[in-house]
């Protein structure tokens, strides 16, 4: 069964539910938050990620924030933006979480004098936000499958499917969006390591939507490149520097750079929330790392690890940013 959006995140009266991806594909179980804080560590043990859904996450933070601030305005304010503010700074690579938040903060530009319309208008907003989210990604699908041929041999990594944006997906989006139009994709899922959020998350999504599909190890990417068995490839962001510069999971440069010696198309596909014209260039983004014992107990415990939960492709490795807006392609400019 396919999931929906209030399945992936939803705002309650008194809390956030998203679905605990840490669990899956094996548990699908639901993980109530009923404070900002117990959101904020959701958000850093990754039950809710991607960066879309991160902003969904955001946004839904503040409502919640609002619903349990005090009723004097002073107070109210100060306790609503302050959880505002580390809800904003949870991760620090996807820019949309921070988009989300500052959504919702302006719903309440009016209010803030009165806390009662202020939740309201919290709470409307970041449902808002939410709709319209999926809405986007629904759009990112439609024009990204114009990129593709019938049957395309589609590779990509990590998730950015449903589960990453709150809905359809941005990838996987394009990906769905080509099934859905009986255009008979295939498709390549590295496992994404070290927390393999291809094999278990993509892999997930696509057989639940009932699209054609095969699970490689990292390492074994190359082979299928040179086989010639990989026609296109497109990806997810967690944030889009002003010259196109793109910040997503750990091994996506290195897709982008055998893609470009191989000949094949490489595409980004993310909402505009995800470019942040604020950022320059790719050097300017920063990388979150994340703890060691991410990877597992197999390593020697006198070992120092590194582990940056993302990387830098530069522009010119990138064909093509799909938006709910349409294709840019190089030289990559993003209008207001």
């Amino acid at each position: 069964m396919e999931l929906a959006p209030a399945d992936i995140i939803r705002l309650e009266p008194d809390a956030v539910v998203v679905l605990d991806q840490t669990l899956l594909p094996q548990l699908r179980t639901e993980r109530r938050c009923v404070s900002v804080p117990e959101l904020i560590t959701a958000i850093r043990v990754l039950a809710i990620r991607g960066a879309p859904a991160l902003g969904v996450a955001g946004a839904m933070g503040v409502a919640l924030a609002a619903a349990q601030a005090p009723t004097e305005p002073a107070a109210f304010r100060r306790a609503v933006t302050a959880a505002a503010a580390m809800l904003a700074a949870a991760r620090p690579t996807a820019v949309n979480l921070a988009v989300g938040v500052q959504y919702a903060l302006s719903a309440a530009h009016d209010s803030w004098e009165q806390p009662e319309q202020a939740r309201r208008d919290l709470a409307t907003a970041a449902r808002a936000f939410h709709a319209a989210e999926v809405e986007r990604c629904r759009r990112i699908g439609a024009h990204g499958a114009a990129l593709f041929d019938d049957g395309a041999r589609i590779c990509t990594i990590c998730n950015a499917g449903a589960l990453a944006t709150g809905g359809y997906g941005t990838a996987l989006g394009v990906i769905r969006s080509l099934h859905e139009a009986g255009r008979a994709p295939s498709v390549w899922v590295p496992e994404t390591r070290p927390l393999l959020q291809g094999a278990r998350l993509t892999a997930w999504e696509l057989g639940q939507a009932g699209i054609p599909h095969r699970v490689l190890p990292d390492g074994a990417v190359a082979s299928r490149f040179a086989l010639g068995e990989i026609d296109g490839v497109v990806v997810g962001a967690d944030r889009i520097a002003a010259n196109g510069d793109t910040a997503n999971k750990i091994g996506t440069y290195a897709l982008a750079v055998l893609a470009h010696h191989h000949g094949v198309p490489f595409h980004v596909a993310a909402p505009r929330t995800t470019i942040d014209p604020a950022t320059p260039d790719g050097a300017a983004i920063p990388i979150e790392e994340r703890a060691p014992a991410e990877l597992g107990a197999t390593v020697p415990a006198d070992s120092p690890v590194a582990n940056p939960a993302f990387d830098v492709t530069p522009a010119a490795l990138i064909d093509s940013i799909i938006t709910e807006d349409g294709v840019f392609r190089r030289p990559f400019a993003f209008d207001a």
